[in-house]
């Protein structure tokens, strides 16, 4: 019996092999020959799509598995396989086994053909061992650990490099990655000794001497409008923090605004009780950087405020900034920044706003709230769900890359020696108590955006592009999920007996988020729905809102004075004592400010390899009917893309962060 066998081999860099690779089908009734991949001149090279013929003395039945050898010649060669698919004798079906991995070293790797199966439908004990045999291997390769105490648990790896080959960037992803660091470090560094190093700024308008290549029109935006209270109110809407503000039902008992003080910047014939009685009134609260013990760069003392910031809804201005206080636990001296205060303090009162908005949106929303907790989805997923589960398929595309991206992270940007220690006012020990400060109230209530905009009250807030994007992205991503569980999912008993799953998600509960005392998930699923709400929160998070946070921070911190990394003197307590030179002596000098640009464009940078939302380039089902979810899920993020466009169109400051064709399909930076 003689059975066709495709090969596809990986298509980036150092995918082909000149190691010997040997192939054997599994089926039912037996195995084929060990046949070894040897055709004629170049095979198994870069991007190829290689045939052969493999032998069998019998009729196998249906393949089970294809089973895959590599062994040295020479040298150490690496092979990644794509996919294989076998023709039966004579044509007759043709079937496809998804592999997507790296065979490294003398390896044996065995692939499922395609098509989605749970626990329950394997019925032949060569499934159910195979099935048995992965789970184990992988919870090897894969452990749990603690990066830091009253955190979320990750992956157990020292730094990227401890991570196994599948887990890791391809290499041009990897090249682009170090060489646009470098580039930007490069460019800055330049300027630095061109306007010398480690000095002060003179004037605001000097923060213009590092615009020079690293630019964008609305980091240009922002530079011409950051002073304007307007603009300042726009940044809580669609800024790269869109979930801190929050309705105002009383004033804080610590924030004692009267309405005498705010009256002059109301519309007309109202007062603060009614605009707050009519939900006009908003507030941002930083009470979580309250007492946050505050970085030393250079030997000398940074420091760290934790203002609340009282907003009102005005007719005709839109989101406005109408009161701020610098400090939790006001004393009788205590100043109430105001907007008719001399310029200068008014505009120094809100910069120390936006400098805590800075320290709470990278620790906060774009570490904690994406990062870490699809961190934790990664690990259990390898850990417990096997490659041929429906699950596993529709997750691993939105989790590509997570695990490496977030060891770099902690090796370079947020280790106890890396950037955020040279230049962010909560670096070192800062930015692991604010991390815990914000795992401890943690909810994942939170992660879910409907629920999100009605506990904060901001589902009536005008010109919130970001909640009115978000809801359409939700919308879709629901639907494809739902429709994707309906495949394999018909009924909750099946939901409740799948014993995988139940791994699934009490690893993630019992071992992630373990120290998260409010979080709010359970250790098991009951039902469809909880389970399609559960994996829409993940995909939302990984993609959707990943890219709200991450995408715009060169837009709006590029501009130092609008955003700032961290403040060389304290908050102000006199109104009239600030001056030009007390706001240039406050804010990051020369050498911070160029870090700062570089590492929040390095990172806000369009990914040269990105993968866009449901442009899956690893096709992992393989059934006609999980195709057509995909494609019609593409169908209603094409529309959600349109009406997008239909709504900038015109708009001076566009909002384009949550077009589709902008959200990656995984957190890959």
């Amino acid at each position: 019996m003689e059975y066709k066998v495709t090969v596809a081999t990986g298509t980036s860099e150092y995918s082909g092999t000149n190691n010997y690779v040997y192939v054997t089908l599994v089926g039912e009734r037996g195995a084929s020959e060990r046949t070894l991949l040897d055709n004629p001149g170049l095979d198994l090279c870069r991007g190829a799509v290689d045939e052969y013929t493999v032998r069998s003395s019998a009729p196998l039945g249906r393949i089970l598995l294809v089973r895959l050898e590599k062994q040295r010649y020479w040298v150490e060669d690496n092979w990644f396989c794509r996919y294989v698919t076998v023709t039966s004798p004579g044509g007759h079906s043709t079937s496809t086994f998804p592999c997507y991995c790296w065979l490294v070293g003398d390896v044996q790797v065995e692939v499922r053909e395609g098509t989605a199966k749970k626990q329950s439908g394997d019925t032949l004990p060569q499934e159910r061992a195979h099935r048995k045999a992965e789970l184990q291997e992988r919870q090897k390769i894969y452990r749990w650990q603690h990066w830091a105490p009253g955190l979320p648990k990750c992956i157990d790896a020292k730094s990227e490099a401890d991570l196994p080959q599948d887990a890791r960037f391809a290499n041009e992803k990897r090249s682009d990655f170090e060489r646009s660091l470098q580039f930007a470090l490069l460019e800055l560094s330049l300027k630095k000794l061109v306007i010398k190093f480690g000095k002060s700024w003179d004037d605001l308008d000097d923060f213009k001497r590092i615009f020079w290549q690293l630019k964008s029109s609305i980091a240009e935006y922002t530079m011409q409008h950051w002073r304007e209270d307007w603009f300042f109110g726009y940044q809580f809407l669609n800024g790269s923090n869109p979930r801190m503000i929050q309705r105002c039902k009383k004033l804080p008992s610590n924030f004692p605004v009267s309405g005498d003080m705010v009256q002059a910047f109301l519309g007309p014939n109202t007062t603060l009780d009614k605009e707050i009685k009519a939900g006009n009134v908003f507030l941002v609260d930083h009470g979580v950087m309250d007492g946050i013990p505050a970085n030393s760069i250079r030997n000398q003392k940074q420091y760290i405020a934790a203002p609340l910031c009282l907003l009102y809804e005005h007719p005709d201005k839109g989101l406005i900034p109408i009161a701020i206080q610098l400090e939790q636990n006001p004393s009788r001296d205590t100043p109430i920044f105001l907007p008719n205060d001399p310029p200068l303090a008014w505009l120094l009162a809100k910069m120390w706003v936006r400098h805590a908005e800075f320290q709470v949106f990278q620790v906060l929303s774009h570490l904690l709230s994406t990062h870490l907790v699809v961190e934790v989805i990664c690990v259990a997923t390898l850990r417990q769900l096997p490659a041929v589960h429906p699950i596993y398929k529709l997750l691993s595309p939105h989790l590509k890359y997570s695990l490496e991206i977030n060891c770099r992270a902690r090796t370079q940007l947020i280790s106890a020696d890396g950037i955020f220690k040279r230049v962010v006012s909560t670096g070192g020990e800062g930015l692991l108590v604010l991390a815990q400060r914000g795992y401890k109230v943690f909810t994942y209530r939170s992660l879910h955006p409907r629920f999100d905009f009605v506990d904060r009250g901001v589902n009536k807030l005008k010109n919130y592009f970001y909640r009115d994007h978000v809801l359409m992205l939700w919308e879709a991503i629901h639907k494809f999920v739902s429709s994707m569980v309906s495949q394999y999912y018909s009924s909750d008993s099946e939901v409740e007996e799948d014993t995988e799953l139940q791994a699934w998600i009490s690893d993630v509960t019992e071992e992630g988020f373990v120290d998260a005392p409010q979080f709010g998930l359970a250790n098991d699923l009951k039902t469809r729905e909880e389970l399609i709400t559960l994996l829409s929160v993940v995909i939302f998070t990984s993609t959707a809102q990943h890219a709200a946070t991450n995408n715009g921070q060169f837009d709006w911190c590029a501009w130092v004075p609008n955003t700032p990394c961290t403040m060389r003197q304290p908050p102000p307590t006199d109104k009239d004592a600030v001056t030009m030179g007390f706001i240039m002596d406050t804010l990051p000098d020369i050498s911070q400010s160029c870090v700062q640009m570089a590492i929040t464009w390095h990172l806000g940078r369009v990914q040269p390899d990105a993968i866009p939302l449901a442009q899956y380039a690893e096709q992992y089902f393989t059934e006609p009917e999980a195709l057509r979810v995909i494609d019609s899920f593409r169908e209603d993020l094409k529309e959600v893309e349109e009406e997008i466009l239909r709504q900038n169109k015109g708009l001076e400051l566009p909002y384009l962060y949550l077009c589709p064709s902008r959200i990656e399909n995984s957190i890959t930076i």
